[in-house]
Protein backbone atom coordinates (compact mmCIF):
# COMPACT_ATOMS: atom_id res chain seq x y z
CA UNK A 1 0.00 0.00 0.00
CA UNK A 2 1.05 3.99 -0.93
CA UNK A 3 2.73 5.14 2.27
CA UNK A 4 0.09 8.11 1.81
CA UNK A 5 -2.76 5.94 1.83
CA UNK A 6 -1.44 3.69 4.75
CA UNK A 7 -0.35 7.12 6.90
CA UNK A 8 -4.57 7.59 6.44
CA UNK A 9 -5.49 4.48 7.77
CA UNK A 10 -3.31 4.57 10.78
CA UNK A 11 -4.21 8.01 11.46
CA UNK A 12 -7.66 7.68 11.43
CA UNK A 13 -7.19 3.79 13.17
CA UNK A 14 -5.39 5.70 15.93
CA UNK A 15 -8.01 8.52 16.29
CA UNK A 16 -10.21 6.12 16.99
CA UNK A 17 -8.46 4.26 19.45
CA UNK A 18 -7.88 7.33 21.51
CA UNK A 19 -11.53 8.06 21.68
CA UNK A 20 -12.27 4.67 22.75
CA UNK A 21 -9.79 5.18 25.31
CA UNK A 22 -10.69 8.14 26.94
CA UNK A 23 -14.43 7.40 26.70
CA UNK A 24 -14.53 4.23 27.74
CA UNK A 25 -11.31 2.35 28.14
CA UNK A 26 -10.02 4.84 30.87
CA UNK A 27 -13.13 4.20 33.16
CA UNK A 28 -12.80 0.84 32.67
CA UNK A 29 -8.88 0.93 34.01
CA UNK A 30 -10.10 2.56 36.94
CA UNK A 31 -12.62 0.59 38.13
CA UNK A 32 -10.41 -2.59 37.71
CA UNK A 33 -7.89 -0.55 39.62
CA UNK A 34 -10.19 0.34 42.47
CA UNK A 35 -11.87 -3.32 42.29
CA UNK A 36 -8.36 -4.46 42.67
CA UNK A 37 -7.57 -2.57 45.62
CA UNK A 38 -10.27 -3.48 47.65
CA UNK A 39 -9.53 -7.33 47.22
CA UNK A 40 -6.26 -6.54 48.33
CA UNK A 41 -7.84 -4.70 51.66
CA UNK A 42 -9.82 -7.95 52.26
CA UNK A 43 -7.59 -9.42 55.42
CA UNK A 44 -9.74 -12.08 56.40
CA UNK A 45 -9.74 -13.40 52.61
CA UNK A 46 -6.59 -16.52 51.92
CA UNK A 47 -4.02 -15.65 49.23
CA UNK A 48 -5.71 -17.15 46.40
CA UNK A 49 -9.19 -15.77 47.19
CA UNK A 50 -7.42 -12.18 46.85
CA UNK A 51 -5.86 -13.50 43.11
CA UNK A 52 -9.39 -14.75 42.32
CA UNK A 53 -11.03 -11.68 43.07
CA UNK A 54 -8.64 -9.36 41.67
CA UNK A 55 -8.90 -11.74 38.49
CA UNK A 56 -12.58 -11.24 38.16
CA UNK A 57 -11.82 -7.28 38.64
CA UNK A 58 -9.44 -7.55 35.86
CA UNK A 59 -11.84 -9.94 33.28
CA UNK A 60 -14.36 -6.90 31.51
CA UNK A 61 -11.41 -4.64 30.59
CA UNK A 62 -9.63 -8.18 29.40
CA UNK A 63 -12.59 -8.81 27.71
CA UNK A 64 -12.71 -5.25 26.20
CA UNK A 65 -9.49 -5.53 25.06
CA UNK A 66 -10.01 -8.73 23.07
CA UNK A 67 -13.45 -6.80 21.60
CA UNK A 68 -11.46 -3.60 20.36
CA UNK A 69 -8.24 -6.45 19.37
CA UNK A 70 -10.85 -8.84 17.24
CA UNK A 71 -12.46 -5.71 15.55
CA UNK A 72 -9.07 -4.31 14.17
CA UNK A 73 -8.07 -7.26 12.91
CA UNK A 74 -11.07 -7.97 11.16
CA UNK A 75 -10.35 -4.34 9.67
CA UNK A 76 -6.84 -5.24 8.69
CA UNK A 77 -7.75 -8.57 7.15
CA UNK A 78 -10.68 -6.85 4.96
CA UNK A 79 -8.17 -4.23 3.76
CA UNK A 80 -5.53 -6.86 2.86
CA UNK A 81 -7.65 -8.40 1.17
CA UNK A 82 -8.90 -5.55 -0.90
CA UNK A 83 -5.28 -4.12 -1.85
CA UNK A 84 -4.33 -8.06 -2.67
CA UNK A 85 -6.89 -7.42 -5.00
CA UNK A 86 -5.58 -4.59 -6.41
CA UNK A 87 -1.95 -6.31 -6.63
CA UNK A 88 -3.76 -9.10 -8.49
CA UNK A 89 -5.51 -6.59 -10.95
CA UNK A 90 -2.40 -4.60 -11.51
CA UNK A 91 -0.64 -8.27 -12.59
CA UNK A 92 -3.15 -9.36 -14.94
CA UNK A 93 -2.76 -5.84 -16.67
CA UNK A 94 0.71 -6.13 -16.56
CA UNK A 95 0.59 -9.82 -18.03
CA UNK A 96 -1.47 -8.34 -21.01
CA UNK A 97 1.26 -5.97 -21.52
CA UNK A 98 0.68 -3.04 -20.78
CA UNK A 99 3.38 -0.51 -19.76
CA UNK A 100 4.31 -0.13 -15.96
CA UNK A 101 3.12 3.84 -15.64
CA UNK A 102 -0.45 2.48 -16.47
CA UNK A 103 -0.57 -0.42 -14.01
CA UNK A 104 0.89 2.08 -11.40
CA UNK A 105 -2.02 4.26 -12.39
CA UNK A 106 -4.64 1.62 -11.84
CA UNK A 107 -2.90 -0.18 -8.44
CA UNK A 108 -2.62 3.90 -7.08
CA UNK A 109 -5.97 4.08 -8.11
CA UNK A 110 -7.69 0.97 -6.63
CA UNK A 111 -5.54 1.28 -3.58
CA UNK A 112 -6.95 4.57 -2.65
CA UNK A 113 -10.07 3.50 -3.43
CA UNK A 114 -9.88 0.57 -1.04
CA UNK A 115 -8.85 2.84 1.64
CA UNK A 116 -11.78 5.14 1.02
CA UNK A 117 -13.69 2.19 1.43
CA UNK A 118 -12.48 1.47 4.65
CA UNK A 119 -12.02 4.56 6.32
CA UNK A 120 -15.88 4.75 5.45
CA UNK A 121 -16.29 1.85 7.84
CA UNK A 122 -14.80 3.40 10.68
CA UNK A 123 -17.47 5.50 11.81
CA UNK A 124 -19.79 2.17 12.47
CA UNK A 125 -16.73 0.19 13.60
CA UNK A 126 -16.55 3.04 16.58
CA UNK A 127 -20.27 3.11 17.03
CA UNK A 128 -20.31 -0.98 16.96
CA UNK A 129 -17.50 -0.83 19.59
CA UNK A 130 -18.76 1.92 21.90
CA UNK A 131 -22.37 0.07 21.77
CA UNK A 132 -20.38 -3.11 23.15
CA UNK A 133 -18.31 -1.46 25.54
CA UNK A 134 -21.41 0.49 26.89
CA UNK A 135 -22.94 -2.71 27.46
CA UNK A 136 -20.52 -4.91 29.54
CA UNK A 137 -21.17 -5.81 32.84
CA UNK A 138 -19.13 -3.40 35.26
Amino acid sequence: MAEAQQARVQKAVEEMLQSLEKDHIREMQGRMFRCSAECCESPGHSMKQVHQCIDRCHAPLAEAQRLVSSELQQFQDRLTRCTVYCNDKAKDLFDSGAKEPAVRVLMDSCVSSCVDEHLNLLPSMTRRLKDSLNSKPQ
